[in-house]
């Protein structure tokens, strides 16, 4: 098939397209907002419904159902995988109605870049392909529902099915937005973790021989986390904190709860146990810590299959007329980063353009879906 007729179909599909991705962020998505992660879901189900598309549900009882739909499931060769999530991090209303406003050639919304319109542009380019009648290989959509939160609320479930879905896949191009110019092929994990301090609550006149401060505790604890800030290593973050009752009391209680970030598993297992010795150290008599995990994400670290994925992409793009991507490293976590653990060839960050996502101003530009659609296009038909 020439690229340059499924080029032409992109662009003659394009304003459908827009009114899509306007359509599934207008329907708001908070992970913990099964209902709506549902919702979208079978938007999407019913668009793959219009094609004939194999259709296949994960059902889950706390996080939204992940969807995995299959154009030329029957087709022999070894199948390609976009995929993307469906959840976003914004709260209900928080874009006012509609949640979904155009201006200026740009999106703005709940998930207009993060991830919805990644996805998006993935079914732009699946429906161009189909129409131009590719059949060469199965191409597979897989949406993720809990993927802001690092899978927690399923225990693993639906990131775990998205990798046994995708194992045989020839390559996994994941649609979190891009930054202009780049591919994301390595990625910092997450460890999250909190620290329960637990004191002597007595009066602020005698504090000094009858009370344990607990946030004197978790104070000397944050000073030491905090220390540990290497981009391109290990960093700790603690982002919430509670504690106390009133002023004229010693405090009891203290709570917080620490970001741990990591390259590789070496680091991993370094800021595993320096969290381990800062909640063990005492610093306030008569004060004691708990300290549980959280959450946790793997790193996607480098490999030579995800390198040697961008060097074939790279050489389809510059064929083809495209800007060559430059591999970048991204801090923030991605389920990228459990594909490549599970043996899957995988690129990362190839959906739309971004601007301030996980903000009330987040937006992408409307060019970015076409661009973004051509490039999967191409590189799926070249493959």
């Amino acid at each position: 098939m020439s690229n340059s007729v499924l080029l032409k179909k992109i662009d003659e599909l394009y304003n459908e397209y827009l009114s899509i991705w306007e359509d599934v962020c207008n329907i708001e998505s908070p992970t913990s907002y099964k209902k709506g992660v549902d919702e979208v879901g079978a938007y999407f189900i019913n668009l793959a419904n219009k094609f004939g598309w194999k259709v296949e549900v994960f059902n889950h009882n706390v996080s939204g159902n992940v969807v995995c739909i299959t154009m030329n499931e029957n087709a022999k060769n070894a199948p390609i995988a976009l995929s993307g999530h469906i959840d976003t991090v914004h709260p209900l209303g928080l874009f006012g109605k509609p949640a979904v406003k155009i201006k200026d050639g740009n999106i703005f919304g709940p998930g207009v870049a993060d991830c919805k319109g990644g996805i998006v542009a993935g079914f732009l380019a699946m429906h161009a392909l189909k129409d131009c009648g590719f059949i060469n290989r199965p191409i597979k959509m897989l949406l993720q529902t809990d993927e802001e939160t690092s899978s927690r609320g399923s225990n693993k479930e639906t990131i775990n099915y998205i990798c046994e879905k995708a194992k045989d896949c020839l390559a996994f191009f994941n649609l979190e937005p891009s930054g202009k110019g780049t591919a994301c092929i390595e990625r910092k994990g997450i460890l999250k973790y909190s620290f329960k301090i637990t004191g002597k609550e007595a009066h602020a006149s005698v504090c000094a021989i009858n009370g344990a401060n607990a946030i004197l505790e978790a104070s000397q604890k944050i000073i030491e986390l905090e220390k540990v800030k290497d981009n391109l290593g290990v960093t700790f973050n603690v982002g919430v904190i509670k504690g106390g009752s009133v002023v004229n009391t010693v405090p009891g209680e203290c709570y917080f709860e620490v970001d741990a970030r990591f390259l590789t598993k070496n680091q991993k297992e370094w800021a595993e146990n320096q969290v381990k010795l800062i909640a063990e150290k005492n610093y306030v008599k008569g004060c004691t810590t708990t300290l549980t995990q959280m959450s946790y994400r793997t790193a996607m670290e480098l490999t030579d299959r995800n390198v040697n994925l961008l060097n074939k992409v790279n050489e389809i793009l510059a064929k083809n007329g495209f800007e060559t991507l430059v591999a970048e490293m991204r801090g923030g976590g991605s389920d990228a980063a459990d594909v490549t653990s599970f043996g899957i060839p995988c690129i990362d960050s190839l959906g739309v353009d971004y601007s301030e996502i996980h903000s009330p101003n987040e937006k992408s530009t409307l060019f970015s879906l076409n661009h973004s659609a051509k490039m999967l296009a191409v590189i799926i038909n070249s493959l």
